[in-house]
């Protein structure tokens, strides 16, 4: 049997138990060129939320009834398609469910290596869509240069943290913003951030002023709103502003423009957004490049994991309310090969 959690009225503001019900289907049946996917992880992202809202994005919304949108890790359980083989591992569009059918396309990337040697958790952190946002963000548009001040908002999360510690082995100087001395401890002591700023504690034009007293030469962009406008007044000559994301408002659906955008101007500034999967024909190279760095203990990652499909929707609340460091998963079932190292450390939620 296939557990699922299907939408069934448009949240406002957080998920709320109304808005989804969990329900079991019968598994899928691989038709020809299809494979059976059984779901081990999935990744809980904060466009997960932006897919709830009727508003056209670079996917369609999810329909009422269909199984919430997201992005997993898994093992090939049956197989009709020619690409993967029974035992593969996968990263696909799981969904919220415990069995997925998958196809040889943009969606479905085989892993490569023996599935023994194979840490999952790895793979969602840092060797999939998350490490390929921060690679091509921080290295293609931020082009951190020796030296330079790099700002990062959002820095205890998933992408943020990874970013990061791609601008600091770039030889930058690496100021994290994030929520709560805890997520400021971690992003300094576990991910090598040079300094990191306590949004919440109400000082940020100040910290900003202290930290980064040269201004800002690269800020990558995780949340938007406020913290967005405040990092802008801070730019200096020349400064790259990335666009990855608008935590802030993802729940509202308002997005307020920032007042000191005419910085931009002034400082000769560039501010540009990008879709990772525009450069899906380089994963490859941001991958290698990644995992060269973790070997040399350069690049590290943490994860938050709450067990069951049944906690899919408390995860993904968890993102906008802070319960989050490092990638944010769900464990769905356990990987054949045994449990990979990082959970065996206990990184549980």
């Amino acid at each position: 049997m296939n557990r699922q959690i299907v939408l069934r009225r448009r949240p406002t503001g957080l998920v709320q138990p109304e808005d989804t019900e969990l329900i079991t289907r019968p598994a899928p049946e691989p038709a020809d060129g299809e494979a059976l996917v059984r779901t081990t992880y999935i990744g809980i992202d904060a466009a997960v939320r932006t897919w709830l809202n009727d508003q056209p994005g670079y996917l369609p919304p999810v329909q009422i009834g269909e199984v919430i949108r997201a992005a997993g890790i898994g093992e090939v359980v049956e197989s009709r398609c020619d690409a993967y083989a029974v035992g593969d591992i996968v990263t696909t569009l799981t969904g919220f469910q415990e069995y997925v059918i998958s196809r040889d396309d943009i969606f479905t990337t085989p892993v490569p290596g023996p599935p023994e040697e194979v840490d999952q958790l790895a793979v969602m952190s840092v060797y999939g869509p998350t490490g390929a946002t921060a690679y091509f963000g921080m290295m293609g548009i931020g082009k951190p240069q020796p030296g330079e001040t790099v700002v990062v908002s959002a820095a205890a999360g998933a992408t943020g943290s990874v970013a990061g510690q791609l601008a600091r082995i770039a030889g930058a100087r690496v100021v994290g913003i994030a929520g709560g001395p805890h997520k400021c401890r971690a992003v300094v002591e576990d991910f090598g951030f040079d300094a990191c700023i306590d949004y919440r504690a109400g000082n940020l034009k100040e910290e900003l002023k202290k930290h980064c007293p040269r201004g800002v030469d690269v800020y990558f962009d995780n949340v938007g709103g406020p913290i967005l406008d405040a990092v802008l007044g801070r730019l200096a000559p020349k400064a790259r502003v990335v666009l990855c994301g608008v935590i802030s408002s993802y729940l509202t659906g308002e997005h307020p423009g920032p007042a000191n955008y005419v910085n931009l101007l002034s400082k000769t500034a560039l501010m540009q957004g990008f879709n990772a999967l525009d450069e899906w024909h380089r994963f490859d190279e941001a991958f290698a490049a990644l995992r060269q760095w973790e070997r040399e203990g350069k690049l590290v990652h943490r994860q938050t994991v709450y067990d069951g499909i049944e906690s899919c929707v408390d995860a993904l609340n968890g993102l906008f309310t802070g319960a989050n460091i490092g990638k944010m998963l769900v464990k769905v079932s356990e990987p054949t090969h045994g449990l990979p190292r990082m959970e065996r450390q206990g990184a549980h939620a």
